[in-house]
């Protein structure tokens, strides 16, 4: 299984200096991908928890810089990792506009892009762009839909509830297809969607140790078996589950959740995604409030990619 890194966009961060020293030093570890996450803003009162049933908003999110830009500086400071989304909320852009910045940075990183996709949840964030919750599904199809058209050949044509393009160029195009992975997947729908439309699968581990594994390894097989049924070669398909990382001073208790623990205990279910049968999985340092800067978040980086090889 491989590794990547989400890098830091968090509150603190020094955006001029951090980002280029966060990449290269991934890179130099061994990580495999680099990662961003997309955080519009940060309401004050939120209508919704960041978690049920009230976890609140993490404070390091206050800041959460543009992802693709990230992205952008990511793919000149480096030469071979992938870049990758995880996840960009489809109604918070225009289709066309998020079709074009990730084939912008996917020919300026030679084809290393993979775009993370998500449905999102955030009335906020929805209001802020002028779009709805209720919207969110048909917002990510018919982006999904404007993606194949916009990264497939010119002269395109396409025609939906959004979107008219009648006969244009739109460039550039990405140097390959981009691989585009879904995140969720909790109801029938968004597995259906992921199955159907998607390249890969962007899941969270809801459990701790072989149960955890057990019930991840159930809903991917599903996934591709539904994929199958669509004539889709699942081979080509791959799970990513992302890795939300805080570390406590003691070992946390039986009830814990996945990536809540001492280092030992990030590692245990490290290894969990990885009898789960995931490809790829994304270490996620950007929540941990007790890093004072992204230098000691990098060496953390370093220490779990390490002990990852070793074992």
């Amino acid at each position: 299984m491989r590794l990547g890194l989400r890098l830091p966009q968090r509150l603190g961060v020094d955006l001029q200096h951090d980002l280029v020293d966060a990449a290269r030093t991934a890179e130099a570890a061994g990580y495999a991908s680099l990662w961003t996450y997309e955080r519009l803003l940060f309401p004050e009162t939120p209508a919704e928890p960041y978690a049920p049933p009230d976890v609140p908003w993490p404070e390091p999110q206050r800041q959460a810089a543009d992802p693709l830009a990230v992205l952008t500086a990511a793919a000149v400071a480096t030469e071979q990792v992938r870049l990758g989304t995880s996840v960009l909320i489809a109604a918070l852009h225009t289709p066309v506009q998020l079709a074009k910045a990730p084939a912008t940075i996917d020919q300026i990183s030679g084809g290393r892009l993979v775009a993370g996709m998500g449905a999102g949840w955030s009335s906020d964030e929805f209001r802020a762009t002028g779009a709805a919750r209720a919207d969110r599904g048909r917002f990510l199809d018919e982006t999904l839909d404007v993606f194949d058209a916009v990264w497939g050949p010119d002269p395109v044509s396409y025609r939906g509830p959004r979107v008219v393009i009648d006969n244009a160029s739109v460039l550039p195009k990405p140097v390959s297809r981009i691989p585009v992975l879904l995140g969720g997947g909790g109801g029938a729908k968004a597995l259906q969607r992921i199955a159907k439309r998607a390249d890969g699968w962007l899941p969270f581990l809801t459990t701790p140790g072989p149960e955890g594994a057990a019930e991840l390894r159930a809903s991917w097989d599903r996934i591709r078996e539904m994929a199958s049924v669509y004539g889709r070669d699942t081979s080509r398909m791959e799970m990513i589950v992302v890795g939300n990382v805080t570390f406590t001073d003691r070992p946390a208790g039986p009830n814990r959740s996945p990536f809540i623990g001492t280092l030992d205990q990030i590692m245990d279910d490290i290894h969990t995604a990885a009898e789960a049968g995931a490809d790829e999985l994304i270490v996620d340092l950007n929540l941990q409030d007790w890093f004072t800067s992204t230098r000691q978040m990098l060496e953390t980086a370093v220490e779990i990619r390490e002990r990852a090889t070793a074992s």
